[in-house]
């Protein structure tokens, strides 16, 4: 684990996560994301937005694959109701023969290398741990350190973004927080093609017949304001080919295994849209 000195105190910074992913929903979505991270001059600073949409809509995805259009490392946040204004920025651990050592998060990480670091479900955390990162997202872009004492100013490289899911399950973002994380960039269900283009993606090994057979799935499900997603499609059919692997003589009957598949991932209310009938194979 690398390591730094920052006004007389080492920092053991995290590693990046090795997040290879390919965004492959619509190019206007990363076209407004790295909008969003462009430095025109001396005089301007990346801005930090917020890209909201459903779980499993592919925001974490979409922001990984940005930093990979800018050839930075990626350092994911993942935060919850529990998380500290010190497991934001820096904990001290105890080392061998009772040394007091401090380690740098993947976000204090980010900053120092000149990453990009992805808040994951940020408005799960409170305001008091939103407090911590106020100078960071404006101008200032810096945080402070009460554990360790020091103030740790970040790269010029240095991005941030934060996912935040649209459900009820999360907090409100303070409005001086919330003025900071600009712009907004909604993500919402993709079009049956583009879901049809993540599954095959996804899943490259899987008969062509069950990823559209899914796609349908997953159409008719929108029209109904079901908040099926795309991951939920490559999770059934994942399982579904499981199933049919599994079969004595392995043999993959697509609608007996994708609605098995179905009802363990998703409960019975869901199967009443899949399709009546698996379509024809499409490469034929």
């Amino acid at each position: 684990m690398d390591s730094v000195v920052i006004q007389g105190v080492e920092l053991r910074l995290s590693p990046p996560d090795d997040l290879d992913w390919e965004w492959v929903g619509r190019p206007e979505l990363r076209r407004q994301l790295l909008a969003a991270w462009m430095v025109l001059d001396d005089h301007d600073h990346a801005m930090s937005p917020r890209l909201v949409g459903k779980p499993g809509v592919g925001k974490t995805t979409l922001a990984a694959a940005a930093a990979k259009t800018l050839g930075l490392p990626v350092y994911v946040f993942q935060a919850t109701m529990d998380t500290r204004p010190e497991d934001l920025l820096v904990t001290p651990v105890i080392a061998d023969g009772q040394k007091l050592r401090y380690i740098a998060s993947p976000l204090v990480s980010a900053m120092i290398t000149g990453g990009v670091c992805v808040l994951d479900e940020g408005n799960r955390m409170s305001e008091k741990s939103w407090a911590s990162l106020a100078p960071l997202l404006d101008r200032r872009r810096y945080v402070e350190s009460i554990v360790a004492g020091i103030k740790i100013p970040a790269h010029r490289q240095f991005r941030v973004c934060a996912t935040m899911n649209d459900d009820s399950s999360t907090f409100d973002i303070p409005e001086y927080i919330h003025s900071r994380l600009q712009p907004q960039i909604l993500i919402d269900f993709p079009e049956r093609d583009e879901e049809l283009a993540i599954l095959q993606a996804n899943l490259p090994f899987a008969p062509a017949r069950i990823l559209h057979y899914l796609s349908v799935f997953l159409e008719r499900a929108h029209e109904e304001d079901q908040a099926y997603t795309v991951r939920d499609g490559i999770n059934i059919a994942r399982y579904a080919l499981k199933l049919g692997k599994s079969e004595p003589r392995g043999g993959l009957d697509i609608k007996k295994h994708v609605r098995h598949a179905t009802l363990q991932i998703l409960g019975e209310e869901a199967l009443e849209y899949l399709p009546g009938e698996v379509p024809v194979d499409p490469t034929r």
